[in-house]
């Protein structure tokens, strides 16, 4: 069976709700049970059935199965958020004592928790170059439980080598976990190129309309129960509503992500004929580090990429360029409907690799505009650029 017939079915059951096609929101805190026995029998099964509301609803139960379909796990778990998911999965996996290598091409909240909290568990972290590849070897320390990897980079947008860094690190029993954000889940296969456990910003890509906070961790079987135990007994929970959004995102995810990237590839084709930019970092262009990589491993690709203008440019220029944009909004996070820009600060970003670029970098999610609009939108702003320059 295809994947997109797959997402037309995964997490439904209208047996099991009157015939209904969408399984409902199904809000809760307590679960009654009717007898000791099986009040008993619920605390040993928690994890896989209605038991209490923070481990979940019906409809919670729905979109994880929905997204493990998504992605090919034997199991997910909805976390509140994209960072919940990133530090949910750490905190599982680590304990003090344990070193961390982290992609230096990360979400920027996920080298902000490595550098705060994860030092303050005594958990040693090292950024290591996004390019490295089966390098990965020589970071290797004896106590090394989790290398990450983040493909392609959320601003920089390297595509990472994932299989050659599955290979080395399972040769020095290192778990891999890979941020597939960027794909949706759609476009990349995590578990094909030899991840433990892949997570993903759901508020992104699968929600689909900025109006969910949402997480995923996806993993097999062997790994589900450390994994769930911890992020229960921190607390995390998603909340009904948002896995109802989330679901509903999963049904349309193929149609939107092809349009994202028909808009995307249109922009950043154009962009990269501009004489204001530099380069285009967008890793089905050639000019992306990693695009070798992103063509054996991905069969598509999303609506996010950047762009470095030319050296010279002030910051008053760009302020003219983005703030009299029409279509554009400034915003964080990205996945929705509407187009984005923010200027990207990368100085202070890196530490195993030095960033190799000096112009100011505009970070651009395309939305489901027409791709004319929007470049005329650019157009403009590219004038006001010049004008200021």
């Amino acid at each position: 069976m295809k994947k997109d017939t797959k997402l037309g079915h995964a997490g439904r059951d209208p047996k099991a709700n009157h015939g209904i096609v969408n399984p409902p929101v199904y809000h809760a805190s307590t679960v009654t049970f009717e007898t000791v026995a099986e009040l008993k029998a619920a605390e040993q099964k928690r994890f896989d059935m209605v038991y209490y509301g923070r481990y979940g609803t019906p409809t919670t139960f729905a979109f994880e199965e929905a997204v493990a379909t998504l992605e090919g796990a034997d199991r997910c778990i909805a976390m509140p958020s994209g960072l919940g998911a990133i530090a949910g999965t750490l905190m599982a996996l680590l304990k003090s004592g344990d070193h961390l290598l982290m992609t230096d091409s990360a979400y920027y909240p996920t080298r902000k928790f490595c550098d705060t909290h994860l030092k303050q568990n005594g958990i040693e972290t090292t950024y290591y170059d996004p390019l490295m590849g089966s390098g990965i070897s020589e970071l290797i320390q004896g106590n090394t439980r989790v290398c990450f990897t983040e493909t392609p980079g959320s601003i920089s947008f390297e595509v990472q080598d994932v299989p050659a860094i599955a290979k080395a690190a399972h040769a020095r029993d290192v778990l891999v976990v890979t941020d597939i954000t960027w794909s949706g889940g759609y476009y990349y296969a995590p578990f094909d190129k030899g991840v433990d456990v892949s997570v993903q910003a759901a508020t992104k890509y699968i929600v689909g309309h900025s109006d969910a906070m949402l997480g995923t961790i996806s993993m097999p079987e062997r790994l589900y129960k450390k994994i769930k135990t911890s992020v229960s007994m921190a607390g995390y929970a998603a909340a009904p509503d948002d896995c109802y959004l989330g679901l509903r995102g999963i049904r349309t995810l193929s149609t939107r992500l092809a349009r994202h990237q028909e808009t995307a590839l249109t922009l950043a084709r154009w962009l990269d004929a501009r004489p204001e930019v530099d380069v285009v970092l967008h890793p089905a262009l050639p000019s992306c580090p990693g695009h070798e990589v992103w063509k054996r491993d991905f069969t598509g690709s999303s609506g996010l990429f950047a762009l470095v203008l030319k050296d010279g440019y002030s910051d008053e220029a760009v302020a003219a360029m983005l703030d009299g944009l029409d279509l554009y909004a400034m915003g964080f996070s990205w996945g929705g409907f509407e187009s984005l820009i923010i200027p990207a600060n990368m100085s202070g970003s890196r530490t195993a690799a030095a960033w190799p670029h000096k112009g100011q970098v505009l970070r651009i999610h395309a939305g489901l505009e027409d791709a004319d609009d929007l470049i005329a939108d650019l157009e403009k702003g590219l004038e006001r650029l010049n004008a200021r320059a």
